[in-house]
């Protein structure tokens, strides 16, 4: 359960100053239009600190930790976020200072991104099928 609440307060921490960042490198850079780099506060906040949040409170009930692929779940959906992440920075910091990018870094940005949702979908399924496994285990005993 620590592992889980540490990780929640990671996110807490990491979202706050993704905020403050947002908020400082547009007004240093006197940029006043729509970027990436707005979104990033509530989507860590919301997929990283409440997730794990819930995961916490579903641990406490489930024991979700006693299933062989928690870990699993655990890498797969840090590892997606993360890369998440990291692309709407670099993303945001291009809309931001208004950098010409070539066709292919720019796709390769689109494509690194999608693939980082590609991996938070899978962790999601693996999430559901270890609580549905364990709310099964619960219900039979």
């Amino acid at each position: 359960m620590k592992r889980i609440a540490k990780l929640s307060f990671f996110y807490s921490m990491l979202g706050l100053f993704l905020g403050a960042f947002y908020r400082e490198f547009t007004k240093i850079n006197g940029f006043t239009g729509k970027t990436v780099l707005s979104g990033l506060h509530p989507h860590v906040l919301v997929l990283g600190a409440f997730f794990f949040l819930i995961v916490l409170l579903l641990e406490k009930s489930f024991e979700l930790t006693k299933n062989k692929n928690f870990n699993k779940f655990l890498i797969t959906y840090n590892i997606g976020l993360l890369i998440s992440v990291i692309m709407m920075v670099i993303r945001g910091c291009i809309e931001v200072l208004n950098l010409e990018i070539s066709t292919a870094i720019d796709f390769s940005i689109s494509g690194i991104a999608g693939l980082g949702h590609i991996i938070i979908t899978i962790a999601y399924i693996l999430f559901f099928i270890i609580l549905l496994n364990r709310i099964n285990d619960a219900d039979n005993k």
